[in-house]
């Protein structure tokens, strides 16, 4: 095995070029915008302009006597402010309870012959929200099973009392480059596949983890098209809170997680095929598990390259490795499609979480723990104008599937995607990785903007499911108590102001059957669930230090 990914590897290094990338990690959720955007404004297939080329790299360097070459990075802040508790993403860290939020990012970036360093700390604070007081009103056999889902991951509910404030080294990597490939240390944010709004595997929802990687920062040009790769070593952390931060109910309901912080290790591959423009197809797996249970033993420190059959580490009725080593793994596929004469990408994610015990049973049963990921970006020309109209959309579920009431005893199923019993959750410091909204959720959404290079006025309409595992495995059967379904009606607006760019939204949130909850007037003939109508504004500046005009 290390042979061949020696080989692999140095194969990959003989073929290296300069096509730009056609994915971009790492980066705000504007910048991932712009950056399509531009990919299919352009007619030009020989090599991809979008939003970074076309204006970050812009910002001038520096070169000093010997030989260093310097910028200053451009100064990020991001607000938010929300009159509710669960409701916000795909923002660094970032916590989505009720109250403010602020968000400060800048510093410095450096090169020397093949040395690359990146140094932009972040500065987090604002409101750790309010304890889940419903609960109080539930039965024990309820709150058990709100809890489930609390047992199976590390989402607090509430982050405790008073102010949250973190220093950090946000988006920071050290790294030495080689062609199309670099190696170091970092942890700036990864984005992995072709998602806008979320990622099954790794977004900008969570703050940033310290990692070791190995990775092509452009597509490898090759003779059978342009690659690019990532296999990294990382750690993760835990909360260590409570599940809901209301004491009594988390001593008699809540297991305490672990404060041993948890190795990752994963790998993620795309391939950009020579022979067909627009397409892109790739790879991921993740693999996690605590430090305590490691050792010294190649499969251990890189266990992504094991198998993916069950059946091949069975012994005596038991996955004695997977068990004994508490390992949580997910693998996703996914794959693009850009045509840029009629201006349109559409883009898949599939997942899986526990691998299937043979093929034949993945055959048979491709739908057990998986989630998925869909969506499109589609510009509309105006005439006589600089303007165009853009739509956006993108499905994401994660909800278990139906196979759940033949697969397990009873009818409440088990658990969803980043959940899992051993590892507690594909999290870092509370946060989902991957998905943003949190266990269970599913999320559907759809934006129509006039946009004009950063430019944009548009809206955006979302419909949220909180929850589904919980809801189905407790309030299921009956038919009071109906799904906590979130509406939201956003209004955006960009704007550049010479080196100034401003992007802001202001939400409107209608939540059908708010928390699960009944209105007062509800009667057990006429039910009725409570609403409530909520408000999130958030506005984030980037501004351009000594940027060319």
């Amino acid at each position: 095995m290390v042979r061949r990914i020696l080989f692999i590897s140095l194969f990959l290094f003989l073929f290296s070029g300069s096509l730009k990338s056609q994915i971009f990690q790492n980066t705000y959720s504007n910048e991932r915008e712009l950056s399509r955007r531009y990919s299919l404004s352009f007619s030009d297939t020989s090599s991809i302009q979008d939003f970074r080329y076309a204006f970050f790299q812009e910002v001038p360097e520096e070169e000093t006597e010997w030989g260093v070459r310097y910028s200053i990075s451009p100064f990020v802040s991001f607000q938010r402010i929300s009159s509710r508790s669960n409701y916000g993403w795909d923002d660094r860290g970032v916590l989505p309870v009720k109250g403010y939020q602020s968000y400060w990012s800048g510093g410095i970036n450096a090169s020397w012959e093949f040395l690359r360093l990146e140094f932009n700390p972040e500065l987090v604070f604002g409101s750790k929200g309010a304890e889940p007081e419903f609960l109080r009103n539930w039965s024990d056999s309820q709150i058990d099973d709100f809890y489930f889902d609390l047992n199976y991951g590390d989402f607090p509910q509430s982050f405790g009392n008073g102010i949250y404030s973190k220093l950090w080294w946000g988006q920071t990597k050290l790294v030495a480059q080689y062609g199309a490939f670099e190696t170091g240390i970092s942890t700036k944010n990864i984005w992995w596949g072709p998602g806008q709004w979320n990622s099954l595997t790794f977004s900008n929802n969570a703050a940033g983890f310290p990692y070791l990687t190995i990775n092509t920062h452009r597509p490898a040009k090759t003779f059978i098209g342009g690659i690019e790769l990532q296999l990294l070593m990382g750690k993760l952390a835990s909360s260590n809170l409570g599940g809901t931060g209301i004491p009594e109910l988390d001593e008699a309901f809540f297991d305490p997680i672990s404060s041993d912080w948890r190795y990752l290790n994963a790998f993620s591959f795309t391939w950009h095929p020579k022979w067909v423009n627009g397409i892109s197809l790739g790879f991921s797996r993740t693999v996690q598990q605590y430090s305590k249970t490691l050792s010294g033993r190649f499969i251990d420190l890189f266990p992504v390259f094991q198998g993916f059959q069950k059946k091949r580490f069975f012994e005596g009725g038991n996955t004695i490795d997977f068990d004994r080593n508490g390992q949580d793994q997910q693998f996703t596929i996914f794959g693009s499609f850009r045509n840029k004469p009629s201006k349109l990408e559409v883009y898949f994610e599939f997942g899986r979480r526990d691998h299937a015990f043979s093929w034949r049973e993945f055959i048979l049963n491709p739908e057990h723990a998986r989630a998925y990921i869909f969506g499109l970006i589609k510009l509309f020309d105006l005439p006589n104008s600089k303007e165009k109209i853009q739509i956006r959309s993108e499905i994401t579920h994660q909800q278990e599937s139906v196979n759940r009431y033949i697969r397990y005893e009873g009818l409440e199923g088990l658990s969803s995607w980043h959940m899992h019993h051993q590892a507690r959750g594909f999290t870092n410091f509370g946060q989902p990785i991957g998905v943003g909204m949190g266990p269970g959720m599913n999320i559907q959404t759809l934006e129509v903007a006039l946009v004009n290079n950063f430019e944009k006025k548009g809206l955006v309409i979302e419909r949220l499911e909180n929850r589904q595992g919980f809801f189905y495995r407790s309030l299921g059967q009956q038919s009071i108590n109906k799904p906590w379904v979130d509406l939201s009606l956003g209004f955006l607006y960009d704007k550049q102001f010479g080196n100034l760019l401003l992007s802001s939204k202001l939400q409107l949130i209608h939540a059908r059957n708010y928390q699960w909850q009944l209105d007062p007037a509800s009667t057990p003939d006429f039910p009725k669930g409570k609403n409530l109508t909520s408000v999130m504004a958030q506005a984030s500046v980037v501004y351009f230090w000594n940027k060319n005009k």
